[in-house]
């Protein structure tokens, strides 16, 4: 158990994190307010649909995902498949049951515990640990969300995980138990080994043709050659389209003077402050005792101007900025009160304002770093231009080429040679294609499942015509024509007879060593005698073992009620081996750190089951209902 916990923990994380993950992580918290109508709907949940496009969404999000965490690991089949369509359809109805109760159970997440997580992630942080407010509002912009739609979402995953991390907080393991289970796993048996090898009996086998005859006659399956193609391709994508599209220096100059401003940037000014606070409606002694404060930090920081950070961290008290040196990030037009505009704007780089009074209080401001109005030139602007006119114009001849591309492999389907000579393509040959796709041939365009499909069609293989076009990847088509065919057929016995014999040979000298083996092993039960054996090796759950690790298993497994046992066990490649366990002990220096793991493993299994049938609880209560399954999905695009 311990083992499989250990050397699995990334497959249980990723369970738990679909069990459990945030709904906006794969549709968005838009998804709860039920987008499109509930005729196209495949599950409802406390009344409310969750509907197909929601699915096919989901599946998207999934991928990328993966696709993320896995990087070029990643295979897309593994979530093509209809039971991961299905799981992840169960997640979505899991995940908007956890919404409905975080949302009727009021759950919240206050202010101050969601901005000490923002602060706390690690790419919002510069080298100094300050906050990166340019860095913060990067990202956002680049995922397409703004600073309330962030903070939206992080609230509810927040949510999410304080009543996930509640409920498994739930699970109790008795210490009794987690010592029992350790106890198990730090136990050792003595074990002393007579090994019968394989080739002490080479001498004495006899491989008859009629032996190999009834191999070959039991194990067809194993001497099938599936069908196999060997075909003419041409693909048609970008790289084909690209060719085909020029920018002339006049479309890059009308473009450059329209869209100027693009290629501008405006002045940047980066400030901090400290602020002394006022309350609203203080009294003069109240205001000139925070004017005298103000005028003393102001005194300290023109006295120190590198040390605007530590003292705005000491002496601020605006609780948005002190705890981050008073960093008040990239200023933009109209964010702050005017006093503290006019004063941020007035500065120089690195210059330290004097006391500047708002309604909050008197402001100390330092203006942290100033980058002028710039402007690209033609020049400079002109390899972005030519990229994004000839990406304009590459997306709108791609699809007058594609149409050309699928009208004409369809049209004159005898050949692909009248496609190829239309849109410039090179005609290629490719032998030993099956039905299935072959992992060794990776992401070739001809090693798709659905080209493959199309390929091994009875039009295609039959009357020799040419497959349609294939889409096998974004902006990627691809159609194919069968040269030559060769059915699925059996190899003839003569063909495999001396591998046949090989593996007959190898069975029989197992038979026989596993045959002295076991008569060895009756008579050592029978008698006691102990005599050929090999001296006491250990062996545990927790060490590598000093005999072969199929034998060592089975050792493991043995009933040790009565001393001594014997196990026999056929051992890959080397022989039958004989196992006489005379003693089982403790280890004597149990590792404290490896049980307290251990302890931990159990609790979390255990936490993750109680978060299970909590989310099973949570489903039935919002009389949760699936109404689609993945062969549907399927069914419903090839519709399409």
């Amino acid at each position: 158990m311990f083992e499989f916990i250990r050397t699995h923990q990334r497959l249980m994380q990723i369970f738990l994190a679909l069990l459990i993950v945030p709904s906006f992580v794969l549709v968005g918290i838009s998804s709860y307010q039920g987008r499109g109508g509930a005729d196209d709907s495949v599950a409802t949940v406390d009344g409310q649909p969750i509907t197909r496009q929601e699915w096919e969404a989901a599946q998207r999000k999934q991928m990328d995902q993966y696709r993320q965490m896995m990087g070029p690991q990643f295979d897309p089949k593994m979530l093509e498949t209809p039971e991961a369509k299905q799981a992840i359809l169960d997640n979505l109805v899991a995940e908007r049951s956890i919404g409905r109760e975080i949302a009727k159970t009021h759950m919240t997440i206050s202010d101050a515990a969601l901005q000490k997580t923002i602060l706390g992630i690690p790419s919002f942080r510069k080298a100094d640990g300050s906050f990166d407010k340019d860095a913060y509002l990067a990202v956002l912009q680049s995922q397409g969300m703004s600073p309330q739609m962030f903070e939206a979402r992080m609230r509810q995953d927040m949510a999410v995980q304080q009543l996930a991390g509640s409920v498994q907080a739930t699970a109790f393991v008795p210490r009794s138990v987690t010592t029992r289970l350790s106890d198990i796993n730090d136990q050792e048996r003595e074990v002393e080994e007579l090994m019968f090898p394989v080739a002490d009996y080479a001498s004495k086998v006899n491989v008859t043709p009629e032996m190999v005859k009834a191999y070959y006659d039991k194990h067809p399956e194993q001497f099938q050659v599936p069908e196999q193609a060997k075909a003419e391709y041409i693909v048609f994508d970008a790289a084909a389209v690209e060719s085909q599209v020029s920018v002339s220096d006049a479309e890059v100059a009308d473009f450059y003077n329209k869209n100027k401003q693009r290629f501008g940037t405006e002045e940047k000014r980066a400030a901090s402050h400290i602020l002394i606070a006022t309350k609203k409606g203080a009294s003069k002694a109240e205001m000139d005792a925070a004017k005298a404060k103000a005028e003393q930090v102001l005194a300290e920081v023109k006295k120190n101007p590198n040390e605007f950070a530590r003292i705005a961290k000491k002496e601020s008290q605006d609780p948005g900025s002190a705890e981050l040196g008073g960093d008040l990030g990239t200023v933009e037009k109209g964010a702050f009160v005017k006093p503290v505009e006019d004063a941020i704007y007035a500065l120089k780089e690195g210059q330290v304002s004097d006391l500047v009074q708002s309604e909050f209080g008197y402001h100390i401001i330092k203006l942290t770093s100033l980058k002028p109005a710039a402007q690209k030139t033609l020049e400079d602007a002109k390899p972005e231009i030519v990229a994004e006119l000839k990406k304009q114009k590459m997306s709108k001849k791609y699809s007058e080429l594609a149409d050309i591309f699928t009208n004409t492999v369809y049209e004159q389907a005898d050949s692909l040679k009248p496609a190829a000579d239309k849109l410039g393509l090179k005609i290629e040959t490719v032998s030993g294609l099956t039905r299935k796709p072959n992992p060794a041939l990776g992401r070739a365009p001809y090693n798709n499942e659905k080209f493959l499909t199309a390929l091994f069609s009875v039009d295609s293989i039959k009357n020799k015509r040419n497959t349609e076009a294939v889409e096998v990847a974004p902006s990627t088509l691809i159609a194919g024509h069968v040269v030559e065919f060769k059915p699925a057929a059996k190899r003839p016995l003569s063909e495999v007879e001396a591998q046949i014999r090989q593996v007959v040979t190898q069975e029989e000298e197992m038979r026989l060593a596993k045959q002295a083996g076991e008569a060895r092993m009756a008579a050592a039960k029978a008698s006691g005698d102990a005599t050929g054996f090999s001296a006491p090796k250990v062996v545990s759950r927790t060490k590598e073992p000093g005999i072969n690790r199929v034998a060592a298993m089975a050792v493991i497994k043995a009933d040790v009620s009565k001393l001594p046992t014997y196990v026999g066990v056929e051992v890959p490649g080397q022989g039958y081996g004989v196992y006489r366990i005379s003693k089982v002990s403790q280890a004597a220096q149990p590792d404290q750190a490896r049980r307290k793991q251990e302890a931990e493993q159990i609790a979390q299994v255990l936490g993750q089951a109680e978060m299970y049938g909590y989310i099973e609880a949570l489903k039935h209560k919002a009389k949760a209902k699936v109404t689609a399954k993945a062969a549907d999905l399927g069914a419903k695009n090839e519709a399409e």
